[in-house]
C-alpha cells in the first residue's frame, strides 16, 4: 500500500500545479482538506536549523533579519536505500538538483523574482520536493519568522503582514502547528506559543519544539518546559540541539550533528530521562507518524469533498459543452446537432413546454378582438359621407330598388380599415416569434460555446421569420380584400326594398335621400361590417398560424441547413471558434477533474485497504 503521506504529497503537488489551493479563496478545496504541518516561530528561533536537521541537508538561505520571505512548502519523500538524493522545484519541472547549495541559491533567487531584491514578503509559496533514503515521508510548510518591529527597507505593516500570512495557514482546522521556541527565551514571550494558543487554544493541533537548549545559561535547564510543567500541550514537548554557527561554517555533516545531538541528551544528567523522545530524528519520525494518523482520520471528509467537487466539475463541464471535433465531418455533425437542439427548444416554447407560446394566443384572444372593436366607422358612415357615396354611385340615373353600388362602396371603405389590425396582428406575432428565437438561443447551452455559430443561427432564424411574416401579411390582407371583393348575397336579400321604405320617387334625387333613409343604410352597412369583422376575428389567426407559427415549427432553419451543405471548410471551422476564455476554462476544469478522479481512486484504494 502506498504510504498515506506520499499519496497526500502527490495530490498536493498536483493541486498546486493546477492552482487548486486555498490561499486566495474562501471556498474549501482539496488542498485545504489535506493535513499539513506549518512551522511557526519568531525570527532567529532556529526554524531553519530544525528543518535542515529533519531533512539532514543544509539547503536553506541564512542571514540576519527576515530570511524566509515566502512560504516554503517542503515535501519529503523517502526513497529506497542507496538511491541518489535530489530535489525538485515545482516552478522548474523536470530539473533535478543534486547539489543542495544550488537548492539554497534557487530558493533565494525565486524569492527575489517575486519580491525583488528588497526585504518585502510575499504570500506566494515556493514548492520544493526532496527525495532521499534518509528522510521520512512528511510535508512541512516553512513560514516567515514572526517579528515585532520593522527594520530599514521594510514597510511599517510588515509585522502585521507576516502575522496575517502565518494565521492564514495555521487557522485551517487541518493544519498541524509546529511551534518553534528557543529554550533560552522566556516562554511567556514566545511568538510561536502566543499565536498558536490564539488559533488552537486547547493545544489539540500544536507540537512544541524547544531549540538552543545547549545555549541556556549555566545553572538553568529546560526540564520544566520539556516535561510540560511550564506550558502544557496535548503532545509532549521535544527538544533539539541544532548546529552552532561554528559547525555551519565548518560544514559539519548533518549525520555527525545528529549523533552529537543524541549524545548531548543521553549524557546530560538533566535530560537523560527524556533522551528517548528528544532530538530532530525523533521529531521527524513522530511528526510523520502523527501526520499519517491525522490523514487516516480525515479520509471520510476528504472522500466526501472529492465526490462533491467531482459532481460540480462535471456539471460545469457539461454546461460549457464538449470540445470541437477535429475533422470537417465531425464539425458539420456538431453544427447540425446544435441547431437541432436550438430548434427543439424553440418548438418547446411554442408548444407550452417552456413559457412564451401563450403570448401568441393572447394576441388572437385579446389584442386582435380589442383592436377590431376599437375601429371607428364614424367617418365612413357619417350622414354626409353616406349621401355622397350613394349619390356618386347612382351616377346620372338614380337606383331603382336599393342603392347596390352605394352599399358596395360604403362597405369597401369601411372594411379597408380592418387591414390595420390585421397587419398589426401579423407584426406582433412576428415580434413574439423573434423573442422566442432569442430565448431559445440563450437557452441552448452549446450556442453559448460558439459565438460565431450563435450569430449565424440567430440571423438565419430571423431571416426565415421575416419571409414568413411577408407571406403571412400577404395572406392575411387577402382575407380582408376577399371580404371587400365579394359581399354576402343572402345578407342583402333580406334588406327591405326602397319602394317600401324609401322616399317618394317623384321627388328630386337630392330630396329623396332623407336622413331616415340614409341612417337605415348606415345601420345596414355597420351591421354587415360587424358580421365580417366577427368572421375575420377567427380567420386572421388561422392565416397567421398557418403562415408563421406552423412554418416556424416546420422549417425555421431549413434554408440555413441547405446553405450549410455548401459551406467551405474554413468558414465551417469559423462557426465553431470558441470564446478563448471558455476554452481555457474547460481545459482547467478537465485537468482539475482528472486530478480529483485520480485522487478519489487512490484515496478509496487506501480507505478500502485499511
Amino acid at each position: 500500500m502506498e504510504n498515506l503521506i506520499s499519496l497526500v504529497n502527490k495530490i498536493q503537488r498536483a493541486c498546486t500545479a493546477l492552482g487548486d489551493h486555498g490561499e486566495a479563496s474562501a471556498l474549501p478545496t482539496l488542498w485545504d482538506s489535506l493535513p499539513a504541518i506549518a512551522v511557526v516561530g519568531g525570527q532567529s528561533s532556529g526554524k531553519s536549523s530544525v528543518l535542515e536537521s529533519v531533512v539532514g541537508k543544509d539547503f536553506l538561505p541564512r542571514g540576519s533579519g527576515i530570511v524566509t520571505r515566502r512560504p516554503l512548502v517542503l515535501q519529503l519523500h523517502k526513497i529506497d536505500e542507496g538511491g541518489r538524493e535530489y530535489a525538485e522545484f515545482l516552478h522548474l519541472p523536470r530539473k533535478r538538483f543534486t547539489d543542495f547549495a544550488a537548492v539554497r541559491k534557487e530558493i533565494q533567487d525565486e524569492t527575489d523574482r517575486e519580491t525583488g531584491r528588497t526585504r518585502q514578503i510575499s504570500s506566494v509559496p515556493i514548492h520544493l520536493s526532496i527525495y532521499s533514503p534518509n528522510v521520512v515521508n512528511l510535508t512541512l510548510i516553512d513560514l516567515p519568522g514572526l517579528t515585532k518591529v520593522a527594520v530599514e527597507g521594510q514597510p511599517d505593516s510588515i509585522v502585521q503582514d507576516i502575522e496575517n500570512m502565518v494565521r492564514s495557514y495555521i487557522e485551517k482546522p487541518n493544519c498541524i502547528i509546529l511551534a518553534i521556541t528557543p529554550a533560552n527565551q522566556d516562554l511567556a514571550t514566545s511568538d510561536a506559543i502566543k499565536i498558536s494558543r490564539e488559533v488552537d487554544p486547547t493545544g489539540e493541533r500544536t507540537f512544541g519544539v524547544l531549540t538552543k537548549i545547549d545555549l541556556m545559561d549555566k545553572g538553568t535547564d529546560a526540564v520544566e518546559m520539556l516535561e510540560g510543567r511550564a506550558y502544557r500541550l496535548k503532545y509532549p514537548w521535544i527538544g533539539v540541539v541544532n548546529r552552532s554557527q561554528a559547525d555551519i561554517n565548518k560544514n559539519v555533516d548533518m549525520i555527525a550533528a545528529r549523533r552529537r545531538e543524541h549524545e548531548y541528551f543521553s549524557n546530560t544528567p538533566e535530560y537523560k530521562h527524556l533522551a528517548h523522545r528528544m532530538g530532530s530524528e525523533h521529531l521527524a519520525k513522530m511528526l510523520s507518524k502523527h501526520l499519517e494518523a491525522v490523514i487516516k482520520s480525515k479520509i471520510p471528509g476528504i472522500q466526501s469533498l472529492i465526490s462533491k467537487t467531482i459532481a460540480e466539475l462535471e456539471a460545469e463541464l457539461s454546461r460549457l459543452g464538449k470540445p470541437v471535433a477535429a475533422d470537417d465531418g465531425g464539425k458539420l455533425y456538431a453544427v447540425m446537432e446544435i441547431c437541432r437542439s436550438f430548434d427543439h427548444i424553440f418548438k418547446e416554447h411554442l408548444d407550452g413546454v417552456r413559457p412564451g407560446g401563450d403570448k401568441i394566443y393572447n394576441v388572437f384572444d385579446n389584442q386582435l378582438p380589442a383592436a377590431l372593436k376599437r375601429l371607428q366607422f364614424d367617418k365612413q358612415l357619417s350622414m354626409e359621407n353616406i349621401r355622397k357615396l350613394i349619390t356618386e354611385a347612382d351616377g346620372y340615373q338614380p337606383h331603382l330598388i336599393a342603392p347596390e353600388q352605394g352599399y358596395r362602396r360604403l362597405i369597401e371603405s369601411s372594411l379597408t380599415t380592418v387591414r390595420g389590425p390585421a397587419e398589426a396582428a401579423v407584426d406582433v406575432v412576428h415580434s413574439l416569434l423573434k423573442d422566442l428565437v432569442h430565448k431559445a438561443i440563450s437557452e441552448t447551452l452549446d450556442l453559448k460555446q460558439y459565438p460565431g455559430l450563435r450569430v449565424e443561427v440567430g440571423n438565419a432564424a430571423i431571416d426565415s421569420l421575416e419571409k414568413m411574416r411577408e407571406e403571412s401579411k400577404r395572406a392575411t390582407l387577402q382575407l380582408v380584400d376577399m371580404e371587400c371583393g365579394y359581399l354576402t348575397v343572402d345578407y342583402f336579400r333580406k334588406l327591405p326594398q326602397d319602394v317600401d321604405k324609401g322616399g317618394n320617387p317623384t321627388h328630386s334625387i337630392f330630396d329623396r335621400y332623407n336622413d331616415s333613409y340614409l341612417r337605415r343604410i348606415g345601420t345596414n352597412v355597420l351591421s354587415y361590417v360587424n358580421m365580417v369583422c366577427a368572421s375575420l376575428r377567427h380567420s386572421i389567426p388561422k392565416s397567421i398560424v398557418y403562415c408563421q407559427v406552423r412554418e416556424a415549427k416546420r422549417g425555421l432553419l431549413d434554408h440555413f441547413f441547405t446553405e450549410l451543405g455548401k459551406i467551405e471548410p474554413k468558414r465551417l471551422s469559423s462557426l465553431l471558434n470558441e470564446d478563448p476564455a471558455i476554452m481555457e476554462r474547460r481545459s482547467a476544469l478537465s485537468k482539475r477533474l482528472e486530478l480529483y478522479r485520480s485522487a478519489q481512486a487512490e484515496i478509496d484504494a487506501v480507505a478500502w485497504s485499511k
